[in-house]
């Protein structure tokens, strides 16, 4: 195969010129209610061939090797036809490298019936529970082996797997229906998926409580995040405007994100790792050969840096960064984060929520939407802080606010860093889901904008 992509390489007349191809095995079961709705193993092939030529791309991919020449006549073409610049990509050397998967527990060791059999008992667990009228529970694991080269001479390998589960339990009480979740999922192994019988009842208290919680009333509030919600905050509000993709073109946001300006005290430092081995974000190489990096984004408080493709750091005069990603070979690689979080300081919880007179502690996200600097997210569920302690759960919580203001009005960071994974991932450019982590320590912000009754 290294042969047949070398020569291929040999037939561009642009210049630059990549080949990208993948294998990929996907074993899901997925329980809702009482009935098992899927289960099997989906194995897929194929590849793509993307051109750079005087600043146009040109994109084309395929699912038979045969296909090769021929699509790498198609995607010179297509560059040829709308380039019309200067070709800029920051230059990286060429590596050539093999990243093997080696786990103890690899869940393709594993037989389906097993893994079945543990999706069975953990969706029983949830609908044996009084009060709930229905679940959804889904093991998922993902193999995947690509192989990437290009024109300047890289050839790597990389293995990726990734393993997990997802609960969910819904409860009734009347009209009003609740729906609570959890979920696990990395590059772990099988482990991750086993003795989670925690989350699974977990799911099952808060779906039962919250149908009997009262509806959060509206206003301004002293707010401690969770961990998860601390993730989300750092992902969607601010990471993807560090998305270089998002800036270069962009000259309101090129304004908004000019390096050097500060976003919030000297303990506030945001980072984008995917280097950390185990978590669901990890990974060696992007999709463009080059090797994933620590990058920081806010340190001590000043915006010091963003993430970038070849071509956009190449544009701006910046560093590449390995955040060039892809969700399959179906797609053009786009800038993505891996391990979005908020780095830890020193704060404890228990003096995080003493401190409060009239607040509220936020936990886990149900989703939500950044438009620019705005941002409006969902919790699944939060608890009122009366004079400095956790008091009754209240549910349709839902914060808005302005993500600049917001990163100043971060007034106390906690010591207890987690990162989380899970089975779903990141959305952009009609990719989805890609895989990420995200996380903090918990995190407190004054005059939040909370919508309720």
């Amino acid at each position: 195969m290294e042969n047949v992509i070398k020569k291929a390489l040999e037939l561009g007349t642009v210049d630059y010129l990549e080949i990208r191809l993948e294998e990929k095995a996907v074993t899901s079961v997925n329980y809702v209610g009482r009935e098992l709705e899927n289960i099997g193993v989906n194995n897929s092939f194929g590849g793509n061939v993307r051109a750079l030529h005087k600043g146009g791309w040109g994109f084309s991919s395929f699912n038979s090797l045969e296909q090769l020449d021929q699509k790498v006549a198609q995607a010179c073409k297509a560059a040829k036809q709308v380039g019309k610049g200067r070709s800029q990509l920051a230059q990286v050397k060429p590596v050539q490298d093999h990243v093997r998967v080696s786990l103890p527990d690899d869940p393709r060791n594993i037989s389906l019936a097993q893994k079945k059999e543990l999706t069975e008992r953990y969706n029983n667990l949830i609908m044996d529970s009084p009060g709930i009228i229905s679940s959804s529970t889904r093991y998922e694991d993902v193999f995947k082996k690509q192989t990437y080269a290009n024109s300047e001479g890289s050839f790597i390998t990389q293995e990726r797997i990734y393993c997990g589960a997802a609960f969910a339990a819904v409860a009734k009480e009347g009209a009003n229906v609740q729906r609570a979740h959890a979920s696990v999922g990395d590059t772990r192994g099988y482990s991750t998926a086993l003795g989670q019988e925690h989350k699974a009842e977990q799911a099952v208290r808060d779906a039962r409580e919250l149908v009997k919680a009262e509806k959060v009333s509206s206003g301004k509030y002293t707010v401690v995040i969770d961990p998860i919600m601390c993730g989300v905050f750092a992902h969607e509000a601010f990471g993807h405007l560090s998305e270089a993709d998002e800036i270069y073109q962009n000259k309101e946001l090129q304004k908004l994100m000019k390096l050097g300006t500060r976003f919030g005290n000297n303990d506030l430092t945001i980072l984008d790792d995917a280097t950390l081995p185990g978590e669901r974000g990890y990974y060696a190489y992007d999709e463009e050969g080059v090797p994933s990096g620590k990058n920081y984004l806010v340190k001590d408080g000043l915006l010091v840096g963003r993430l970038h493709s070849r071509e956009t750091a190449g544009i701006m005069g910046e560093k590449p960064t390995g955040s060039s990603r892809a969700i399959s070979y179906q797609f053009k690689p786009i800038i993505r984060m891996g391990c979005t979080y908020i780095e830890p300081r020193g704060y404890e919880f228990e003096q995080m929520i003493g401190e409060i007179e009239d607040g509220l502690y936020v936990v886990s996200a149900l989703g939500g939407m950044t438009e620019t600097e705005m941002f409006t997210f969902s919790a699944m569920k939060a608890y009122k802080i009366q004079k400095g302690k956790i008091g009754p759960m209240v549910r349709d919580v839902i914060l808005t606010g302005n993500v600049f203001v917001t990163l100043k009005n971060i007034d106390a960071i906690g010591n207890d860093l987690q990162l989380h994974g899970g089975l779903g991932g990141c959305s952009k450019g009609g990719q989805m889901p890609l895989p990420v982590s995200d996380g903090g320590p918990h995190i407190r912000i004054k005059d939040v904008v909370i919508g309720g009754k």
